[in-house]
């Protein structure tokens, strides 16, 4: 038990106080499922022992400083001495959020957490202080996804890299949105070798600028799948221009939820798209004609919940396979002309989608879930 202490410490640091308030933890009936929500005044932190038999753990602080609690746990201590009990747990999805975290805490919970089967770690509305200590020969879990969402540090600087030497090699799935800052420090930052998944949407200050920064030259290669919803994009040629100053060569290009303009800048010079690309989403982006200097040939092309008024000519489109032109006003009777359209500029079709309210969908359904929190 006192092993489990420890950990648990680590996770999430324990108070001596009353139990008379309501319990802050729910475990399913399958003991799959354990979340926690130390909303209360005075919440009873020991609960969080109701998860350790969990294979999926998500504990939200209230948004509490968890400072004082480095008194009560020692980050150095050699975390093998509690391996044969790491190993033992079933965890293996953890989300952590709503909370300031000193980085001391974080990470000496990263040092124990690898020797479990954890594989996707994800962390909500977490402001990390103090500085990063430096990874002392023992790594953290082997994770296939981090997803970071609306976590800032608040010294700045490269905390990708400096989280990555906190990591094994093999992370597949990188998904950061809403987090500040979002500077990779290219220079600093080891290659993603088998990173396939990396989406950056819901950052809206990215821009064209910070898209060229972030996507390091050469750290991606074998990048399959890269989402950039609501970046701040105004073009596709802006993300031609990045993808070829970065030599990422994606399969599927999500530009979604980006107001697009219909031609490309002035100062935006000729691009060739990657020769791997065979999907492209510009859905929901404000689009009243086919954008020019598109791939010359895709598999799937979405122009969905945009403002066409006709349908786009052959000579306006790529070679395509599967083109998808729904909820567009000259598709929707009543819609065929400006004065029918929403002041938002999206049509009736669109406008009770989570996805037509200026953020990506997947902004949207989170920022409805976290009503619990």
């Amino acid at each position: 038990q006192e092993s489990v202490r420890w950990l648990l410490l680590l996770l999430l640091p324990l108070l001596d106080i009353s139990a008379s308030t309501p319990d802050p933890c729910e475990l399913d009936e399958e003991d799959i499922h354990c979340a926690c929500n130390f909303s209360e005044p005075q919440p009873d932190w020991s609960s969080a022992f109701l998860c350790v038999s969990a294979v999926d753990v998500e504990i939200r602080g209230g948004g509490r400083s968890l400072e004082q609690f480095l008194k009560r746990v020692d980050i150095d201590a050699d975390p093998r001495q509690y391996m044969d009990m790491v190993r033992a747990l079933r965890l293996q999805r953890l989300t952590i959020g709503a909370a300031r975290v000193p980085a001391l805490l974080l990470f000496g919970a990263l040092r124990v957490l690898g020797y479990s089967r954890l594989k996707e770690l994800t962390l909500e509305d977490l402001e990390v202080t103090g500085n990063m200590p430096q990874p002392v020969g023992i790594q953290g879990p082997g994770l296939s996804a981090l997803r970071l969402r609306n976590v800032s540090w608040t010294t700045g600087g490269a905390w990708l890299p400096e989280l990555q030497h906190w990591l094994k090699p093999g992370l597949k799935v990188l998904n950061i949105a809403q987090t500040h800052p979002l500077d990779f420090s290219c220079e600093k930052v080891l290659t993603f070798s088998a990173l396939t998944t990396l989406d950056l949407s819901d950052n809206p200050g990215l821009g064209k600028r910070g898209l060229m920064a972030t996507l390091c030259p050469h750290k991606f290669p074998v990048l399959q799948d890269l989402a950039l919803r609501n970046v701040g994009i105004q073009t596709p040629n802006e993300v031609c221009s990045a993808l070829a100053t970065a030599g990422v060569q994606p399969h599927r290009l999500d530009l979604s939820h980006n107001s697009m303009l219909p031609t490309a800048k002035p100062e935006d010079p000729g691009c060739v798209w990657p020769s791997a690309l065979n999907s492209l989403d510009l859905s929901f982006a404000g689009l009243e004609q086919v954008p020019k200097g598109l791939p010359a040939e895709l598999e799937v092309l979405n122009l969905s919940c945009n403002r066409l008024n006709r349908k786009p000519r052959s000579d306006e489109l790529p070679k395509v396979g599967n083109l998808t032109l729904d909820g567009n006003p000259f598709l929707i009777p009543g819609t065929s002309n400006p004065s029918s359209i929403v002041p938002s500029g999206v049509v009736p079709a669109c406008v009770h989608s989570p996805l037509a309210v200026g953020m990506s969908g997947t902004l949207a359904l989170l920022q409805g879930a976290r009503s619990f929190a």
